[in-house]
């Protein structure tokens, strides 16, 4: 990846003695570094990747970092962070652009172009491993016998489809397991949207017949398929057939609701994606539009992070690496701008592609109308994206004006419990900042035992690179104020040890607890345990009744207030509030749900689903494994002498 490094700036004999350190450590790095192509990767001093490269020759691109003198601001503080130089040569550039794309997704390198929203498409999947294939939505490896179809933009594209299909072709969604346990069919009959295969409403020739059908709309020939329905139609109203009619006329109807979702379309392109970026305000959108057997499947938009002096040309390339990292390319790529290193980019797709993988950027035609329209949503998009960011800015503003912080808060961490009557207890953390939800940095906590270390102990787990032990007997079922005190001191005991000097960015400028007094007290004093000082702290309890709008809010040294019910910060508080309460309970419901269908047997090494299987057939329940005898449990099939010691040793440890 190429990147603009000149910049004017002071000679190298006046730079910050940091940067000279810098530059001492590539200098060392020179001596002995290949001219071949490969990957470089600078490190901090932690070993932690700061920037990874490619080059066609790395001894003389590494060399660039060396001239003072010409390192912009950005690669001034990146040279002056750099502790080490790591390298893998590679055969071929192309060879070393595929690597450096997989180490900027795996490490994330904060000077990089970094694409972070960049999860798995989802595809429709026809399955093959069936008499009656069923219709399912599909996201991850494509290991599973059957067709699939994609990629969607999004989960309820795919979502919005497989139902209008499911009305045009009436393919069955359940699994089986459900299908093997039918005795009569169920609602999706009886509204039209299956054909109820499992209790032999149809032949499996007929419903064959809708497979193809299916196959056959999915893979571009839509126009096709409808001419067989309506002909069909017409032949069953002239047989004076008017219900059968109808439910062909219902069919047809489906697949026109698929085809009018299609914003737009383009005669001549089967598969391609439309890629167009715009850049304002040094923030870039770039819009993908997916296009699949001729049909459009909807679009996303990205907002890459980058250095703001970076010109366009450069961020696309990154984001067409990153992007086809983890997803095959189709035959024909439409961009609105030349990326840098263009050539080289699509030969390298071409390789992950196993065929030929074309970039175009077209300049009149039917073609440029999508790139127009597509850069028109690019703007669009990050029009909205600049708003919000100054709508968020002046919140930020306004939560410190309420709170009397010294300034705008750009990383707000909220805190919050879940649990019943102490029983599966879990911690949550959120975090918030000027782009708004910052998703990537949740966490969640197990709650292990709640008891506040005693003093100086978290000082000492500190010390010895260890969260700090707690007493899972110590714990209160319902203690909120435990709880709390042992979510915060696992996560800022950590925070310590990865990131003690706070150049990372993790640490934040506010911490919110959903709680009241006793929250904001147990928070001061695990602070003030690991000698945290600067962090302020805020509470936001329910008002009288738990009405919204009468929250009153708690602060050090400080008489409990309310904001204005119709204070836009109070809505955002409000709003960081339910989000950790949200992602507590859903943590902690997927925690209970995930208990509810456990065994003691799992906790036994050695036993698999096959011997579990095996226990459970010969004495019906966990509880009955528990109480057989030593002699009982070698009987089972599959259980040998030293796995039934072993099982009747997890049960009778205390015996």
């Amino acid at each position: 990846m190429s990147e603009s490094d000149v910049d004017t700036s002071a000679p190298e004999s006046r730079a910050p003695p940091s940067v000279a350190r810098g530059i001492s450590v590539i200098r060392d790095a020179l001596r002995t570094m290949p001219p071949g192509p490969g990957v470089y990767r600078m490190l901090d001093r932690r070993g932690d990747a700061l920037y990874v490269g490619k080059a066609r020759s790395l001894k003389s691109r590494v060399a660039h970092y060396t001239n003072a003198g010409n390192l912009s601001i950005r690669l001034s503080r990146m040279v002056a962070e750099t502790h080490a130089l790591d390298v893998t040569v590679t055969h071929t550039e192309v060879e070393a652009l595929l690597l450096e794309n997989n180490l900027i997704k795996r490490l994330m390198p904060r000077y990089n172009v970094l694409l972070r929203d960049d999860k798995s498409f989802p595809y429709i999947h026809l399955t093959g491993d069936h008499e009656f294939p069923r219709i399912i939505k599909h996201r991850g490896a494509r290991g599973a016998p059957g067709d699939y179809f994609g990629p969607f933009a999004s989960a309820g594209a795919v979502a919005r489809t497989i139902v209008a299909l499911q009305r045009a072709f009436l393919l069955r969604s359940c699994s089986d397991s459900v299908f093997a346990s039918r005795t009569r069919p169920c609602l999706l009959y009886q509204i039209k949207r299956c054909s109820a295969p499992c209790v032999g409403r149809i032949e499996t020739a007929g419903y064959e017949r809708l497979l193809i059908e299916a196959r056959s709309f999915l893979t571009g020939k839509s126009k096709e398929v409808q001419e067989q329905l309506a002909a069909r139609m017409q032949e069953l109203s002239d047989r004076l057939d008017f219900e059968s009619a109808a439910f062909i006329r219902d069919r047809i109807r489906a697949l026109t609701h698929v085809q009018g979702r299609q914003d737009i379309s383009l005669d001549g392109i089967a598969d391609a994606d439309v890629i167009a970026a715009h850049q304002a305000g040094g923030h870039t959108c770039v819009q993908v539009f997916f296009f699949r057997a001729g049909q459009n499947w909807g679009n996303r938009a990205y907002f890459p992070s980058h250095d703001r002096q970076m010109p366009l040309e450069q961020v696309l390339s990154a984001f067409l690496g990153q992007f086809y990292e983890n997803k095959l390319p189709p035959k024909l790529i439409l961009l609105s701008h030349v990326p840098s290193d263009a050539a080289l980019l699509e030969e390298a797709l071409s390789t992950h592609a196993g065929s030929k993988v074309e970039l175009a950027v077209p300049q009149r035609g039917d073609k440029r109308k999508l790139i127009e329209h597509a850069l028109l949503n690019a703007r669009e998009a990050l029009g909205r994206r600049l708003s919000e960011s100054a709508t968020q800015q002046k919140l930020l503003e306004g939560v410190a004006q309420a709170l009397g912080l010294e300034a705008a808060p750009q990383r707000i961490e909220v805190y919050d419990n879940s649990h019943i009557q102490g029983s599966h207890a879990v911690g949550a953390m959120i975090v918030a900042g000027a782009d708004g939800f910052m998703k990537n940095g949740y966490r969640k906590f197990t709650i292990r035992g709640g008891r506040r270390a005693p003093d100086g102990a978290l000082a000492a787990a500190i010390a010895a690179s260890a969260e700090p032990e707690t007493d899972a007997a110590a714990l209160v079922p319902g203690d909120d104020y435990a709880m709390m005190r042992e979510v915060l001191s696992r996560r800022f005991a950590r925070a310590i040890k990865e990131d003690p000097t706070r150049e990372k960015g993790t640490w934040p400028d506010l911490i919110l607890l959903d709680g009241g007094a006793g929250q904001l007290s147990s928070a001061q004093q695990v602070l003030a345990d690991l000698g945290i000082t600067d962090i302020p702290l805020a509470a936001i309890a329910k008002g009288p009744d738990r009405d919204a709008g009468r929250e009153r809010f708690f602060r050090p040294g400080r008489e409990p207030f309310s904001l204005d019910a119709k204070d836009p910060v109070l809505y955002y508080l409000q709003r960081l509030r339910d989000e950790a309460h949200r992602f507590a309970i859903g943590t902690h419901r997927a925690k209970r749900m995930k208990a509810i269908g456990s065994s003691p047997l799992d906790e036994i090494l050695g036993i698999g689903a096959r011997r579990k299987k095996a226990l459970l057939h010969h004495f019906g329940s966990a509880r009955g494994v528990a109480r057989a005898g030593l002699a009982d449990l070698e009987r089972v099939e599959g259980i040998s002498k030293a796995v039934a010691r072993r099982i009747y040793d997890h049960f009778h440890a205390e015996s």
